[in-house]
């Protein structure tokens, strides 16, 4: 491997003889110039890793040569050293985009780390990453193992999407040992959720986490009895680590208060969403309101009744709030609410709904493009991240802030990386989403799922006498026997929802408060 090359420019560079020995003596490559003029020559002559600037040069000033480097090389990292301890001339600095700045007299020690930061650090970061990483795994084994309440699982869930999110941005080689503990993980959740969302329904003890149907009584609710403009946020399909993705665009104008909430069975749409509008576990939403329940195998959206569905919830509760809904399905619907934005002003609670990231869901699992630019988690994340920080939604955030409103963010479900599939027969009214499955029909390996048989004891309609949910878990997803090949072909490695994972039923809600 080649030293790396650094140029270094002073009009007294005779005097730094010890600083450049002392990098030479580390294995770099450092060429000197004793002025702008031939520092400026010498850079566009050939390629350097690095290089350093004195300001205070004479001809040719620090900052001049600096602005005609960046013009030719505008990649290359610049640390620029000064007597000067004038703020304008550090803002100038910082505003060419230096690498680096540091005050005269400077040691060997400082150029060291300056460098080591500029040149070496995807490198140390990455090897510290991977350290931490493996002094963690162990740990977090146990932690997998012992888990045994819903806090135990939020805990472990955070640690996980924390290393993920660390492995990746660091560039290790490490992903496929922690997606091989995350599927530990799951299996290990799916287990625990067999054993324990039954008592989870039927408790009234308060020992059950926090459920979808309860978000607005026991959040939303105290937020607007403390007399505070609230706007309750639904980014529809959003994950926890698609949230730590976004929530640096957020921190300039929030603060946050993260925690974590657990979603009901099945964590779709058409009974997660419901139950959070409602107030009502979807058994009770079908007797109550038969109007607003859409079965499985009718044709219309399962999610077109969410306005009138807040509405009984406040009737429900005696509220007298005024509420606004919105739905934002692309951005010519944002940017409709931005226009109309004053009139949130009369509304004590505000509810916007964004579906971009679950549309992204189903584009990827039916375009062919969309599947390459979301070949992975990080690339999911990353198109995530790149619709926020360029949508209306970003705006509609600053927006919100600027009127010091306070925000619960969610979401009704999560979403998982499918790879394995698992046989189920069912007859032609058995619905067709793949993490689970209702009908009066339907073969399975009972081992492979967490099976319903009395739907209504766990808050489920029942279409039939003899209908049966089924569950799948961690990262599986159903298939049908006839053309099966194809089928697992087309699905494995799509992002789905429905079944039992930390990712779809672990998932955020957060409340920001404006700065």
């Amino acid at each position: 491997m080649k030293p790396q090359r650094i140029l270094w420019a002073d009009d007294e560079i005779d005097l730094l003889k010890p600083h450049i020995m002392f990098l030479r003596n580390r294995g770099y490559d450092l060429q000197t110039a004793n002025n702008g003029r031939d520092a400026l020559e010498t850079a566009m002559a050939e390629p350097f890793d690095l290089i350093i600037l004195d300001e205070n040069m004479p001809g040719l000033t620090g900052l001049e040569t600096l602005a005609l480097i960046k013009q030719k090389r505008p990649h290359t990292p610049v640390i620029m050293i000064t007597k000067s301890e004038e703020e304008n001339i550090m803002d100038q600095a910082v505003g060419s985009k230096i690498a680096d700045y540091l005050i005269k007299p400077v040691n060997p020690n400082q150029i060291l780390i300056a460098i080591k930061k500029h040149l070496h650090s995807e490198r140390l970061v990455a090897e510290k990453t991977s350290r931490d990483y493996r002094e963690e795994f162990a740990d977090l084994s146990t932690a997998i193992n012992n888990a045994a309440s819903i806090d135990d699982w939020y805990s472990l869930y955070d640690r996980l999407v924390f290393r993920e999110l660390e492995l990746a941005n660091a560039g290790t080689n490490m992903d496929d040992l922690l997606a091989t503990q995350r599927r530990e993980a799951n299996s290990e959740f799916f287990k625990w959720v067999r054993r324990n969302y039954q008592g989870w329904l039927e408790s009234e003890a308060g020992n059950h986490p926090l459920l979808s149907h309860r978000i607005f009584p026991e959040v939303v609710f105290p937020m607007l009895d403390a007399g505070e403009k609230t706007v309750f946020v639904l980014i529809d399909n959003f994950r926890l680590d698609q949230w730590r993705t976004i929530k640096p665009l957020l921190a300039e104008y929030f603060d946050f208060d993260e925690s974590l909430y657990t979603t009901i069975l099945p964590t779709a749409t058409q009974y997660a969403r419901n139950a959070i509008f409602s107030g009502l576990m979807p058994v009770q939403i079908q007797k109550m309101f038969p109007d607003l329940w859409v079965d499985e195998d009718e044709e219309e959206g399962k999610n077109i009744n969410e306005s009138p569905l807040i509405a009984t919830q406040l009737e429900r509760y005696r509220r007298k709030d005024r509420f606004s809904y919105h739905k934002i399905n692309d951005n010519a619907a944002g940017e409709k609410l931005l226009r109309e934005f004053q009139r949130l002003e009369s509304d004590n609670l505000s509810v916007i709904i964004f579906n971009f990231i679950d549309m992204l869901s189903h584009a990827r699992t039916e375009s062919r493009m969309i599947r390459e630019l979301a070949a992975t988690d990080a690339a999911y994340r990353s198109l995530s991240e790149s619709w926020f920080r360029h949508s209306s939604a970003f705006e509609i955030f600053r927006r919100i802030a600027e009127k010091g409103w306070k925000v619960v963010l969610t979401t009704d479900h999560g979403t998982i990386r499918v790879e394995h599939p698992v046989k189920v027969v069912g007859d032609k009214n058995t619905n067709t989403n793949l993490r689970y499955k209702l009908g009066k029909n339907l073969a399975y390996n009972s081992k492979q799922v967490y099976e319903i048989k009395t739907p209504e004891r766990y808050g489920l309609p029942c279409p039939n006498v003899s209908t049966t949910y089924i569950f799948a878990g961690p990262d599986d997803f159903f298939a049908y026997p006839n053309n099966y090949k194809h089928y697992v072909q087309y699905y494995s490695g799509t992002f789905q929802h429905g079944g039992i994972s930390m990712e779809e039923m672990l998932v955020p809600l957060i409340k920001l408060n404006p700065k």
